[in-house]
Protein backbone atom coordinates (compact mmCIF):
# COMPACT_ATOMS: atom_id res chain seq x y z
CA UNK A 1 0.00 0.00 0.00
CA UNK A 2 1.33 3.43 -0.99
CA UNK A 3 0.33 6.30 1.26
CA UNK A 4 -0.12 9.66 -0.43
CA UNK A 5 1.25 12.73 1.26
CA UNK A 6 -2.20 14.21 0.63
CA UNK A 7 -3.70 11.48 2.78
CA UNK A 8 -1.85 12.90 5.78
CA UNK A 9 -2.63 16.45 4.68
CA UNK A 10 -6.40 15.96 4.66
CA UNK A 11 -7.77 18.34 7.29
CA UNK A 12 -9.60 16.89 10.25
CA UNK A 13 -12.78 18.42 8.85
CA UNK A 14 -12.62 16.18 5.77
CA UNK A 15 -11.94 13.09 7.87
CA UNK A 16 -15.01 13.90 9.95
CA UNK A 17 -17.02 14.33 6.77
CA UNK A 18 -16.02 10.99 5.21
CA UNK A 19 -19.19 9.16 6.33
CA UNK A 20 -21.36 11.94 4.91
CA UNK A 21 -19.51 11.71 1.58
CA UNK A 22 -20.11 7.98 1.36
CA UNK A 23 -16.51 7.18 2.29
CA UNK A 24 -15.55 4.58 4.86
CA UNK A 25 -11.89 5.27 5.69
CA UNK A 26 -11.44 1.70 6.96
CA UNK A 27 -12.42 0.22 3.57
CA UNK A 28 -10.55 2.65 1.30
CA UNK A 29 -7.34 1.54 -0.37
CA UNK A 30 -5.25 4.69 -0.19
CA UNK A 31 -3.63 5.49 -3.54
CA UNK A 32 -0.89 8.06 -4.05
CA UNK A 33 -2.41 10.34 -6.67
CA UNK A 34 0.34 12.96 -6.48
CA UNK A 35 1.00 14.16 -10.07
CA UNK A 36 4.34 13.13 -11.49
CA UNK A 37 6.74 16.06 -11.74
CA UNK A 38 7.58 16.21 -15.45
CA UNK A 39 7.52 19.02 -18.00
CA UNK A 40 4.30 20.07 -19.70
CA UNK A 41 1.97 20.59 -16.75
CA UNK A 42 1.75 22.82 -13.71
CA UNK A 43 0.83 20.63 -10.76
CA UNK A 44 -1.32 21.51 -7.79
CA UNK A 45 -3.41 19.72 -5.17
CA UNK A 46 -7.15 19.08 -5.07
CA UNK A 47 -7.55 21.21 -1.95
CA UNK A 48 -5.75 24.19 -3.49
CA UNK A 49 -8.11 24.00 -6.49
CA UNK A 50 -11.31 23.67 -4.47
CA UNK A 51 -11.81 19.88 -4.52
CA UNK A 52 -12.40 17.92 -1.33
CA UNK A 53 -9.39 15.58 -0.95
CA UNK A 54 -11.67 12.95 0.58
CA UNK A 55 -13.66 12.71 -2.65
CA UNK A 56 -10.53 12.48 -4.77
CA UNK A 57 -9.11 9.81 -2.47
CA UNK A 58 -12.31 7.83 -2.83
CA UNK A 59 -12.14 8.18 -6.63
CA UNK A 60 -8.64 6.69 -6.73
CA UNK A 61 -9.51 4.03 -4.20
CA UNK A 62 -12.41 2.97 -6.41
CA UNK A 63 -10.20 3.10 -9.50
CA UNK A 64 -7.79 0.64 -7.88
CA UNK A 65 -10.64 -1.89 -7.84
CA UNK A 66 -11.35 -1.57 -11.59
CA UNK A 67 -9.65 -4.49 -13.28
CA UNK A 68 -8.95 -2.95 -16.70
CA UNK A 69 -7.97 0.66 -15.96
CA UNK A 70 -4.51 1.92 -17.01
CA UNK A 71 -4.57 5.60 -16.02
CA UNK A 72 -6.68 8.21 -14.25
CA UNK A 73 -5.92 11.95 -14.40
CA UNK A 74 -7.81 14.93 -12.99
CA UNK A 75 -7.16 18.49 -14.24
CA UNK A 76 -8.80 21.35 -12.31
CA UNK A 77 -8.59 25.03 -13.24
CA UNK A 78 -5.82 24.15 -15.70
CA UNK A 79 -3.70 22.38 -13.05
CA UNK A 80 -2.94 18.68 -12.96
CA UNK A 81 -4.14 17.83 -9.44
CA UNK A 82 -4.27 14.03 -9.48
CA UNK A 83 -2.59 11.29 -11.51
CA UNK A 84 -2.01 7.58 -11.10
CA UNK A 85 -1.26 4.59 -13.34
CA UNK A 86 -2.57 1.07 -12.83
CA UNK A 87 -1.97 -2.45 -14.15
CA UNK A 88 1.15 -1.65 -16.13
CA UNK A 89 0.03 1.75 -17.36
CA UNK A 90 2.59 4.55 -17.32
CA UNK A 91 3.12 8.20 -18.13
CA UNK A 92 4.72 7.22 -21.43
CA UNK A 93 2.12 4.65 -22.47
CA UNK A 94 0.46 5.36 -25.81
CA UNK A 95 -2.92 3.77 -25.23
CA UNK A 96 -5.22 2.67 -28.05
CA UNK A 97 -7.94 5.20 -27.39
CA UNK A 98 -10.52 3.57 -29.64
CA UNK A 99 -13.52 5.81 -30.40
CA UNK A 100 -12.08 8.76 -28.49
CA UNK A 101 -10.43 9.16 -31.92
CA UNK A 102 -13.80 10.36 -33.23
CA UNK A 103 -13.60 13.54 -31.15
CA UNK A 104 -10.18 14.29 -32.65
CA UNK A 105 -11.62 13.73 -36.14
CA UNK A 106 -14.41 16.17 -35.32
CA UNK A 107 -11.83 18.79 -34.34
CA UNK A 108 -10.06 18.24 -37.65
CA UNK A 109 -13.32 18.82 -39.53
CA UNK A 110 -13.69 22.15 -37.71
CA UNK A 111 -10.11 23.09 -38.55
CA UNK A 112 -10.66 22.11 -42.20
CA UNK A 113 -13.59 24.52 -42.30
CA UNK A 114 -11.45 27.26 -40.75
CA UNK A 115 -8.74 26.54 -43.33
CA UNK A 116 -11.36 26.81 -46.13
CA UNK A 117 -10.75 23.23 -47.27
CA UNK A 118 -14.43 22.74 -46.53
CA UNK A 119 -17.03 25.43 -47.07
CA UNK A 120 -19.92 24.22 -44.90
CA UNK A 121 -21.04 21.33 -42.69
CA UNK A 122 -23.98 21.08 -45.07
CA UNK A 123 -21.87 20.01 -48.03
CA UNK A 124 -23.05 16.68 -49.40
CA UNK A 125 -21.05 13.56 -48.61
CA UNK A 126 -21.09 12.40 -52.22
CA UNK A 127 -19.39 15.63 -53.38
CA UNK A 128 -16.19 14.11 -52.02
CA UNK A 129 -16.61 10.69 -53.66
CA UNK A 130 -17.22 11.54 -57.34
CA UNK A 131 -15.83 8.19 -58.47
CA UNK A 132 -18.76 6.47 -56.74
CA UNK A 133 -21.60 8.76 -57.83
CA UNK A 134 -22.76 6.59 -60.73
CA UNK A 135 -22.86 3.51 -58.50
CA UNK A 136 -25.33 4.88 -55.96
CA UNK A 137 -28.45 2.69 -55.82
CA UNK A 138 -30.08 4.26 -52.77
CA UNK A 139 -30.59 7.88 -53.80
CA UNK A 140 -31.04 8.91 -50.17
CA UNK A 141 -27.27 8.70 -49.83
CA UNK A 142 -27.01 11.73 -52.11
CA UNK A 143 -28.72 13.72 -49.33
CA UNK A 144 -26.25 12.83 -46.57
CA UNK A 145 -24.25 15.85 -45.39
CA UNK A 146 -21.11 16.31 -43.33
CA UNK A 147 -23.38 17.52 -40.53
CA UNK A 148 -25.36 14.27 -40.65
CA UNK A 149 -22.12 12.28 -40.39
CA UNK A 150 -20.93 14.39 -37.45
CA UNK A 151 -24.21 13.93 -35.57
CA UNK A 152 -24.49 10.20 -36.33
CA UNK A 153 -27.73 10.97 -38.14
CA UNK A 154 -26.72 9.91 -41.65
CA UNK A 155 -28.89 6.80 -41.55
CA UNK A 156 -26.06 4.25 -41.50
CA UNK A 157 -26.54 1.43 -39.00
CA UNK A 158 -24.57 0.70 -35.85
CA UNK A 159 -22.10 -1.99 -36.86
CA UNK A 160 -22.89 -4.15 -33.85
CA UNK A 161 -26.51 -4.43 -34.95
CA UNK A 162 -25.81 -7.32 -37.37
CA UNK A 163 -23.17 -9.99 -37.71
CA UNK A 164 -22.36 -8.89 -41.25
CA UNK A 165 -21.73 -5.27 -40.27
CA UNK A 166 -19.76 -6.34 -37.21
CA UNK A 167 -17.45 -8.39 -39.43
CA UNK A 168 -17.07 -5.37 -41.71
CA UNK A 169 -16.03 -3.19 -38.74
CA UNK A 170 -13.01 -5.40 -38.10
CA UNK A 171 -12.18 -6.20 -41.72
CA UNK A 172 -11.81 -2.48 -42.42
CA UNK A 173 -13.64 0.29 -44.28
CA UNK A 174 -12.93 1.54 -47.80
CA UNK A 175 -14.45 4.59 -49.52
CA UNK A 176 -16.69 2.20 -51.47
CA UNK A 177 -18.09 0.88 -48.19
CA UNK A 178 -20.51 3.81 -48.24
CA UNK A 179 -22.19 2.03 -51.17
CA UNK A 180 -22.34 -1.39 -49.55
CA UNK A 181 -23.77 -0.50 -46.14
CA UNK A 182 -27.54 0.04 -46.34
CA UNK A 183 -29.35 2.94 -44.69
CA UNK A 184 -31.72 2.03 -41.88
CA UNK A 185 -33.51 5.40 -41.91
CA UNK A 186 -33.73 8.60 -43.92
CA UNK A 187 -30.77 10.94 -43.39
CA UNK A 188 -31.35 13.43 -40.59
CA UNK A 189 -34.31 11.62 -39.05
CA UNK A 190 -32.67 9.75 -36.18
CA UNK A 191 -29.51 8.63 -34.38
CA UNK A 192 -27.53 5.48 -35.11
CA UNK A 193 -23.99 5.15 -33.78
CA UNK A 194 -21.90 4.57 -36.91
CA UNK A 195 -18.16 4.00 -37.11
CA UNK A 196 -18.40 4.22 -40.88
CA UNK A 197 -19.74 7.77 -40.62
CA UNK A 198 -16.69 8.86 -38.62
CA UNK A 199 -14.29 7.13 -40.99
CA UNK A 200 -15.90 8.89 -43.95
CA UNK A 201 -15.35 12.23 -42.18
CA UNK A 202 -11.64 11.45 -41.97
CA UNK A 203 -11.49 10.59 -45.67
CA UNK A 204 -13.33 13.81 -46.54
CA UNK A 205 -10.84 15.94 -44.59
CA UNK A 206 -7.90 14.17 -46.20
CA UNK A 207 -9.28 14.50 -49.72
CA UNK A 208 -10.43 18.09 -49.53
CA UNK A 209 -7.29 19.32 -47.76
CA UNK A 210 -4.98 17.48 -50.16
CA UNK A 211 -3.08 15.51 -47.53
CA UNK A 212 -3.57 12.55 -45.20
CA UNK A 213 -5.48 12.83 -41.94
CA UNK A 214 -2.45 12.22 -39.73
CA UNK A 215 -0.31 14.88 -41.47
CA UNK A 216 -3.17 17.37 -41.25
CA UNK A 217 -3.55 16.59 -37.55
CA UNK A 218 0.19 16.95 -36.96
CA UNK A 219 0.30 20.37 -38.63
CA UNK A 220 -2.85 21.89 -37.18
CA UNK A 221 -3.57 20.09 -33.90
CA UNK A 222 -0.86 17.84 -32.49
CA UNK A 223 2.22 20.05 -32.87
CA UNK A 224 0.46 23.25 -31.70
CA UNK A 225 -0.57 21.36 -28.54
CA UNK A 226 2.84 19.66 -28.15
CA UNK A 227 1.08 16.31 -28.45
CA UNK A 228 3.20 13.33 -29.49
CA UNK A 229 0.77 10.62 -30.56
CA UNK A 230 1.72 7.02 -31.11
CA UNK A 231 0.53 4.85 -33.97
CA UNK A 232 -2.60 5.74 -35.94
CA UNK A 233 -3.77 2.70 -37.84
CA UNK A 234 -4.66 3.00 -41.54
CA UNK A 235 -7.35 1.18 -43.49
CA UNK A 236 -6.97 -0.93 -46.61
CA UNK A 237 -6.61 1.99 -49.01
CA UNK A 238 -4.23 4.00 -46.85
CA UNK A 239 -6.73 6.30 -45.16
CA UNK A 240 -6.21 6.79 -41.43
CA UNK A 241 -9.12 5.48 -39.39
CA UNK A 242 -11.27 8.47 -38.53
CA UNK A 243 -13.35 6.36 -36.19
CA UNK A 244 -10.70 4.68 -33.99
CA UNK A 245 -7.19 3.34 -33.53
CA UNK A 246 -5.28 6.49 -32.61
CA UNK A 247 -2.74 5.82 -29.84
CA UNK A 248 -2.04 8.54 -27.28
CA UNK A 249 -0.81 9.13 -23.74
CA UNK A 250 -3.22 10.09 -20.99
CA UNK A 251 -1.49 13.45 -20.53
CA UNK A 252 -1.84 14.28 -24.22
CA UNK A 253 -5.51 13.33 -24.05
CA UNK A 254 -5.83 15.78 -21.16
CA UNK A 255 -4.28 18.52 -23.32
CA UNK A 256 -6.96 17.94 -25.93
CA UNK A 257 -9.69 18.01 -23.30
CA UNK A 258 -8.36 21.26 -21.86
CA UNK A 259 -8.31 22.73 -25.37
CA UNK A 260 -12.06 22.16 -25.66
CA UNK A 261 -12.68 23.37 -22.11
CA UNK A 262 -10.86 26.59 -23.12
CA UNK A 263 -13.03 27.09 -26.20
CA UNK A 264 -10.36 25.91 -28.61
CA UNK A 265 -7.53 28.11 -27.32
CA UNK A 266 -4.07 27.02 -26.19
CA UNK A 267 -1.47 29.47 -24.91
CA UNK A 268 -3.39 32.34 -26.49
CA UNK A 269 -3.60 30.66 -29.90
CA UNK A 270 -6.95 29.64 -31.40
CA UNK A 271 -6.36 26.03 -32.46
CA UNK A 272 -9.98 24.96 -33.00
CA UNK A 273 -12.55 27.66 -33.81
CA UNK A 274 -14.51 28.55 -30.68
CA UNK A 275 -17.82 28.37 -32.54
CA UNK A 276 -16.94 24.85 -33.64
CA UNK A 277 -16.26 23.85 -30.03
CA UNK A 278 -19.66 25.21 -28.98
CA UNK A 279 -21.48 23.47 -31.84
CA UNK A 280 -19.64 20.21 -31.20
CA UNK A 281 -20.62 20.03 -27.54
CA UNK A 282 -24.35 20.62 -28.08
CA UNK A 283 -26.73 17.65 -27.97
CA UNK A 284 -28.54 17.03 -31.26
CA UNK A 285 -29.85 13.71 -29.96
CA UNK A 286 -31.01 13.40 -26.35
CA UNK A 287 -31.55 9.62 -26.14
CA UNK A 288 -28.35 8.49 -27.78
CA UNK A 289 -27.33 5.32 -25.94
CA UNK A 290 -28.90 1.90 -26.15
CA UNK A 291 -28.02 0.25 -22.84
CA UNK A 292 -28.10 1.14 -19.17
CA UNK A 293 -24.69 2.12 -17.82
CA UNK A 294 -25.28 3.19 -14.20
CA UNK A 295 -27.42 5.29 -11.89
CA UNK A 296 -25.26 8.38 -12.44
CA UNK A 297 -24.80 7.92 -16.21
CA UNK A 298 -28.10 9.34 -17.47
CA UNK A 299 -29.76 11.41 -20.21
CA UNK A 300 -27.09 10.59 -22.77
CA UNK A 301 -26.86 13.04 -25.68
CA UNK A 302 -24.70 13.32 -28.79
CA UNK A 303 -23.13 16.30 -30.54
CA UNK A 304 -20.43 16.38 -33.21
CA UNK A 305 -18.61 13.16 -32.26
CA UNK A 306 -18.89 14.04 -28.56
CA UNK A 307 -21.29 12.49 -26.05
CA UNK A 308 -22.95 14.31 -23.15
CA UNK A 309 -24.02 12.75 -19.86
CA UNK A 310 -25.93 13.89 -16.77
CA UNK A 311 -24.34 12.89 -13.45
CA UNK A 312 -25.78 14.37 -10.28
CA UNK A 313 -26.12 18.13 -10.68
CA UNK A 314 -23.74 18.26 -13.63
CA UNK A 315 -23.92 17.64 -17.36
CA UNK A 316 -20.55 16.76 -18.82
CA UNK A 317 -19.23 16.17 -22.33
CA UNK A 318 -17.45 12.93 -23.05
CA UNK A 319 -15.07 11.56 -25.65
CA UNK A 320 -15.71 7.84 -25.17
CA UNK A 321 -13.92 4.81 -26.55
CA UNK A 322 -14.45 1.05 -26.32
CA UNK A 323 -13.15 -0.39 -23.08
CA UNK A 324 -13.90 2.83 -21.19
CA UNK A 325 -11.36 5.27 -22.65
CA UNK A 326 -12.57 8.76 -21.65
CA UNK A 327 -11.94 12.47 -21.84
CA UNK A 328 -14.63 14.04 -19.64
CA UNK A 329 -15.20 17.81 -19.67
CA UNK A 330 -17.08 19.34 -16.74
CA UNK A 331 -17.34 22.95 -17.87
CA UNK A 332 -19.09 24.20 -14.73
CA UNK A 333 -16.19 22.97 -12.59
CA UNK A 334 -13.39 23.80 -15.07
CA UNK A 335 -12.34 20.16 -14.87
CA UNK A 336 -11.03 17.47 -17.22
CA UNK A 337 -10.90 13.79 -16.27
CA UNK A 338 -9.00 11.28 -18.39
CA UNK A 339 -9.18 7.50 -18.25
CA UNK A 340 -7.29 4.98 -20.36
CA UNK A 341 -8.01 1.28 -20.08
CA UNK A 342 -7.63 -2.06 -21.78
CA UNK A 343 -9.14 -1.33 -25.23
CA UNK A 344 -10.72 -4.81 -25.28
CA UNK A 345 -9.90 -4.98 -28.97
CA UNK A 346 -12.20 -7.41 -30.74
CA UNK A 347 -13.99 -8.23 -27.49
CA UNK A 348 -17.70 -7.49 -27.20
CA UNK A 349 -20.71 -8.81 -25.35
CA UNK A 350 -21.67 -8.94 -21.69
CA UNK A 351 -18.25 -9.65 -20.15
CA UNK A 352 -16.32 -6.86 -21.89
CA UNK A 353 -19.27 -4.48 -21.49
CA UNK A 354 -19.14 -5.10 -17.72
CA UNK A 355 -15.53 -3.87 -17.67
CA UNK A 356 -16.33 -0.87 -19.86
CA UNK A 357 -19.24 0.12 -17.62
CA UNK A 358 -16.98 -0.03 -14.57
CA UNK A 359 -14.71 2.61 -16.11
CA UNK A 360 -17.62 4.78 -17.22
CA UNK A 361 -19.31 4.60 -13.84
CA UNK A 362 -16.06 5.39 -12.04
CA UNK A 363 -16.06 8.84 -13.64
CA UNK A 364 -19.82 9.41 -13.55
CA UNK A 365 -20.06 8.48 -9.85
CA UNK A 366 -17.20 10.83 -8.97
CA UNK A 367 -18.82 13.71 -10.84
CA UNK A 368 -22.14 12.99 -9.11
CA UNK A 369 -20.34 13.02 -5.73
CA UNK A 370 -19.23 16.59 -6.41
CA UNK A 371 -22.88 17.59 -6.21
CA UNK A 372 -22.74 16.63 -2.54
CA UNK A 373 -19.56 18.65 -2.09
CA UNK A 374 -21.46 21.77 -3.15
CA UNK A 375 -23.76 21.31 -0.14
CA UNK A 376 -21.02 20.93 2.48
Amino acid sequence: MIISKYHFAIPVLFVMLLPFLGCNSQNLEVVDYTPISENGWTNSTPLEQGLAPALVSKLYSNAAKVRTIFSLLVVKNGYLVAEHYFHGGSIGQKARIQSVTKSFTSALVGIALEQSCLTSPDQKMMDFFPELTDQIKDQRKNQITIRHLLQMRAGYAWEESTGELFKLLYSGFRPATLLDVPLVRNPGTGFDYSNLSSHLLGIIVARTCGTDLNSFAQDHLFRPLAIEPGEWIQGWEGYYNGHADLHMSARDMAKFGLLYLNEGQHNGEQIVPSEWVHESLKSYTTDAWYYRVGKNFKHVGYGYQWWSVKAGDFRYNLAWGHGGQQIALIDELDMVIVVTADPLFGKHGGGPWKHEKANLNLVANFIASLSKEKRI
